[in-house]
């Protein structure tokens, strides 16, 4: 396998040990990225470390330090950071098993792949894989990662697994802070009708490449306008935007979102036009 393995260690159920390697499931995407630029020299602002009444200093004098009070640190080596010993660093042990359903989709965090280091590993690998399918389960642990310690999901998928970082539980806002002041109302029937019968109208097979991210697509149309202009400022109106006060009628935007047609489908309903016959040529008659 081509790419670099970002853990490697072993999942552990009790008695059997799985080794296994990590890889990261996600990248990042084409994004645009910007430096801050001296505008008179036309040259990249740089920035070096410094310290108060000693100025710029060398990258061999900087240690990291944990403040215990105010203007007081405790200085750690790397080596020293290093040495902490956690049994999670190389295992990775399945201590509980859950119904998927119970953990919060704000939980999760980040996916990776996980398959069998060797050969020797596939065999029990796969029966775990096919007991979690078959129990529906989800297994969980903490897994030590790039220098902190991570609650982690394992679930099935395909002929492998994936491990999903979770977040702890003081890294979640409770959402009832956010939540309380929304009405407990019960909506209309017939409002609650046509919104079910526009999710459905809209319901189709999820394909990602169909997405993509239309900002930095602008922001790659305006450097390359930008260029051609040889640094013109370039604005571009786009009108009012949209108010989100605006007061309108939910029963008449709701009919009308019914009866609009959405393109795609529109396009695929479309009868063909009927061929018109061919003329006879004059003065030829019928065998």
């Amino acid at each position: 396998m081509a790419a670099r393995a970002y853990w490697q260690g072993q999942i552990r159920l009790a008695l059997v040990s799985i080794p296994v390697e990590i890889y990261s499931a996600t990248k990042s995407g084409a994004q645009i990225s910007f430096k801050q630029i001296h505008e008179p020299s036309g040259q990249p602002i740089h920035y070096d470390k410094v310290v108060t009444g000693v100025g710029p200093v060398d990258a061999d004098e900087i240690m990291k330090g944990y403040e215990i009070s105010k203007g007081e640190y405790v200085l750690l080596e790397q080596d020293e950071i290093d040495a902490v010993k956690l049994e999670s660093k190389k295992t990775l042990e399945l201590t509980q098993f859950v119904d998927a359903s119970e953990i919060d989709v704000l939980y999760y965090e980040k996916p990776y792949f996980v398959v069998p280091a060797d050969d020797l590993a596939e065999e029990a690998f796969i029966v775990l894989r096919e007991a979690l399918r078959r129990t529906k389960k989800v297994g969980l642990g903490q897994l030590a990662m790039r220098g902190r310690e991570y609650v982690v999901s394992l679930k099935p998928c395909g002929r492998g697994m994936v491990l999903e970082t979770l977040r702890y539980a003081d890294e979640v806002h409770k959402a009832q802070g956010y939540f309380r002041e929304i009405p407990d109302d019960k909506p209309d029937d017939e409002l609650l009708d046509l919104a079910e019968a526009l999710i459905d109208k809209r319901t189709a097979a999820f394909h990602p490449q169909e997405f993509h991210d239309r900002y930095v697509d602008a922001l790659k149309d305006l450097i390359e306008r930008k260029r051609k202009a040889n640094g013109k400022k370039i604005i571009e109106d786009k009108g009012e935007a949209r108010s989100g006060s605006n007061v309108v009628d939910l029963m008449a935007a709701l009919k009308k979102s019914m009866a609009a047609k959405e393109p795609a489908k529109a396009a695929e309903k479309k009868t063909p036009a009927k061929k018109t016959p061919a003329k006879r040529a004059p003065g030829k008659k019928r065998a």
